[in-house]
C-alpha cells in the first residue's frame, strides 16, 4: 500500500514523503480499514510544523517520534481482530487514529471508530470527528450546556464552529455565532440566531452576556472572555493563539466566578455514534 509520512518538521512541500509499505495486520482489539476519505486538520500541520513550539516536547524535540501522519478516516473494514465485536467486513466506518490516517489502509482500535451513516458520504463522514468531538465535549462535557442559554461561538464558520452551532442548537440554546461577514449567510443557514461580523465588532466589548462562550480561536484574553459572561457564566477555549494566555488558564481558569476552562478532543466511540 502506499502512505505518507515525515521524517522531518516543517512544511508539507518539504517533508511529506509518499512511500510504500505493507498493508498491517489487526491486533485483537484492532480492524483494518481500506481509507476511502482522510480528512487534514490543525491538529496534522500543527504537529508537522510543531506550531507551537512546545510540541516538540511530546513529539520529540528535533524529529517526531511518530512518523505517521494524519488523523480523521472514514473507509470500510476489510479485516477484525479475534476481539473485535461490533464490526465486521463490510462495514462503513468513520472515526480518528491520532496518527497514520493519510494511507491506503490503516490498523485502529475498535472503540475509535463507528458506524457511518448510510446517507453520509465518505468525505463528509472523513471531515467529521475531531472537530465534531471538540465541539461536542466543549459545549456539553466542559462547559454544561442547558437548554435555554444564551452561548456566543466564537469562530463559527470554522470546521469546530460549524459543528458548535448545530450541536448548541440541537441542544437547545439560543446561538450567537462570531466571524466575518463573508460567512454571516453559512452560520444563519445551519442555526445561528444572532451573527456578530468581527471585521466590525468586538463582541468582548459589548453590553451582551452569554452564559457560555465557546472559543474555537483562542485570540481572546481571559479578561475580555469574562467581561462578557452572565453572573454564572463560564468559557470554553479549544486553543490558545498564546502560549502565555493557554498558561494563564491552566494557573488561574478555574478559579473565580466565572470559570475559563480548556478542551481538547477525546476520541470516544460513545460521542462519535451521537454525532453519527
Amino acid at each position: 500500500m502506499k502512505a505518507f509520512r515525515y521524517l522531518n518538521y516543517g512544511a508539507p512541500s518539504q517533508v511529506l514523503e509518499l512511500i510504500e509499505k505493507d498493508i498491517p495486520a489487526p491486533a485483537a482489539d484492532e480492524v483494518i480499514v481500506k481509507i476511502h476519505a482522510a480528512s487534514a486538520n490543525p491538529l496534522d500541520w500543527r504537529l508537522m510544523r510543531v506550531d507551537p513550539a512546545f510540541v516538540r516536547l511530546d513529539q520529540g524535540l528535533f524529529k517526531p517520534k511518530n512518523t505517521a501522519i494524519g488523523a480523521d478516516l472514514a473507509g470500510e473494514v476489510t479485516a477484525v481482530g479475534a476481539d473485535v465485536t461490533k464490526f465486521k467486513v463490510g462495514d462503513g466506518v468513520f472515526g480518528d487514529m491520532s496518527k497514520g490516517a493519510f494511507a491506503e489502509y490503516v490498523s485502529v482500535k475498535q472503540d475509535h471508530i463507528a458506524h457511518k451513516p448510510e446517507s453520509v458520504s465518505y468525505a463528509d463522514a472523513a471531515a467529521t470527528p475531531v472537530a465534531a468531538i471538540t465541539a461536542l465535549q466543549g459545549l456539553r462535557d466542559v462547559g454544561k450546556l442547558q437548554a435555554g442559554e444564551h452561548v456566543l461561538i466564537n469562530g463559527a464558520s470554522g470546521g469546530v464552529g460549524t459543528y458548535s452551532v448545530q450541536i448548541a442548537k440541537a441542544m437547545g440554546a439560543e446561538v450567537t455565532s462570531v466571524c466575518s461577514g463573508r460567512n454571516a449567510a453559512l452560520v444563519k443557514s445551519i442555526g445561528s440566531d444572532h451573527v456578530i461580523d468581527y471585521t466590525k465588532t468586538e463582541f468582548s466589548t459589548q453590553s451582551q452576556k452569554y452564559d457560555l462562550i465557546l472559543d474555537n480561536v483562542g485570540n481572546k484574553s481571559i479578561g475580555q472572555l469574562r467581561n462578557v459572561l452572565s453572573p454564572q457564566g463560564r468559557a470554553v477555549v479549544a486553543g490558545f493563539k498564546k502560549v502565555g494566555n493557554l498558561i494563564k488558564v491552566g494557573a488561574t481558569g478555574k478559579w473565580g466566578s466565572h470559570p475559563v476552562l480548556l478542551v481538547s478532543a477525546t476520541v470516544k466511540q460513545a460521542d462519535l455514534e451521537t454525532i453519527a
